[in-house]
């Protein structure tokens, strides 16, 4: 059976993880489409601050103060929509949870929780989504994954781990629904590093503050490729030709991408000085300050990808490598020319 999308202005959309980053952006960017929205996250304060300005802007929205971990909590999210809106047209599961540090490092109570909120978090939801949807008559699932869904990051082995897993949930799921005909899309996005408070509120195990290897790129732009997935079936979207060329680089040499990390992995994830604000720091267990799309880094961020635009265009497709190694290089050239310029780099000239 066809899948046919309603636009964004007749939907329903559910997104978790929405009180800050690349759900925060959507709710925004979805509700200034004309969508009404659920909004779900365990900052309820924050949640509550962020409808307040969405309806003031004539946006129609709910919020539910949920932890994705929770099974209950997610079939609660789902009532939300049903309750409020009657139901749902898509579902986008963006929460995450993160640590920095080496894999050994980390307890297993952690390790356990990522999974906790990134896998079975998701996992819940889009079983709860595929059943709405089956008796609704269609809808579109969107994860929100990762190029680490490729390819694993030294320092975030939990997280890769996770993302990995999420990979394959997400495909299993597509071809269930697709065998069983069930008018529904599953959507896998797969950003590069976006300019989101992910390091400030992931759980460090290293000895400098987290910090997001550039090229960065801004969360808008994961906003659209979501909202272009809950209008029109595809099976992933990546965000950004720097991270891309990185899951190229994992499949094609997958050896040299291992040296590679090895070689400049650790220092391009850590920023030596201010930590930053407290209150952000650590939101593995507790919900801490939220309601911000971008994160603190003081980095150049690129407010466009010729990479998802290659893709959302099915007759750009062939220039989608090329695209990828136009951000790539670009991004590198200017990695470069402020490493150059880094006092690390001088110290290390010195010595040479």
């Amino acid at each position: 059976m066809a899948v046919r999308l309603k636009p964004i202005d007749r939907q329903t959309i559910v997104i978790t993880g929405a009180s800050s980053g690349n759900g925060l952006a959507t709710a925004q960017e979805a509700v200034r489409r004309g969508a009404a929205v659920v909004l779900a996250a365990r900052n309820a304060e924050a949640l509550e601050r962020i409808a307040t300005d969405l309806r003031l802007a004539g946006g129609r929205v709910a919020v539910c103060e949920a932890d994705v971990a929770s099974d209950d909590d997610v079939e609660r999210i789902a009532q939300t929509a049903i309750d409020q809106f009657g139901g749902f047209d898509s579902w986008v599961n963006d929460a995450a949870a993160a640590t920095y540090g080496r894999i050994d490092e980390v307890p297993m109570e952690d390790h356990r929780r990522i999974f906790d909120v990134n896998y079975f978090g998701l996992l819940k939801g889009m079983i709860v989504a595929a059943r709405h949807f089956r008796a609704r008559g269609g809808g579109a699932i969107v994860n929100v994954g990762s190029v680490l869904s490729d390819r694993a990051m030294i320092l975030q082995g939990p997280y890769s781990a996770t993302k990995h897993a999420v990979q394959a949930a997400t495909d299993a799921m597509r071809m269930e629904l697709e065998r069983d005909r069930a008018p529904v899309s599953v959507t896998l996005i797969k950003p590069g590093s976006i300019h989101t408070p992910y390091p400030q509120h992931a759980r460090n195990y290293m000895s400098a503050p987290p910090h997001l290897p550039p090229p960065l790129y801004d969360p808008r732009l994961v906003a659209d490729a979501i909202l272009f997935a809950c209008e029109n079936p595809r099976r992933q979207l990546y965000v950004g030709g720097g991270g891309y060329a990185i899951s190229l680089l994992g499949k094609v040499a997958p050896r040299l991408s291992d040296l590679l990390m090895e070689a400049v992995g650790i220092d391009s994830q850590q920023k030596p000085g201010d930590p930053g604000d407290p209150a952000k720091r650590d939101n593995l267990y507790e919900p801490k300050s939220d309601g911000r799309v971008e994160g603190d880094q003081d980095v150049h961020v690129r407010r466009t990808s010729f990479l998802l635009e290659a893709q959302k265009q099915p007759l750009m497709l062939p220039f989608l490598a090329a695209a990828a190694g136009v951000e790539a290089l670009h991004a590198l050239g200017r990695h470069r020319s402020k490493r150059s310029h880094s006092p690390f780099m001088l110290r290390r000239r010195r010595v040479l």
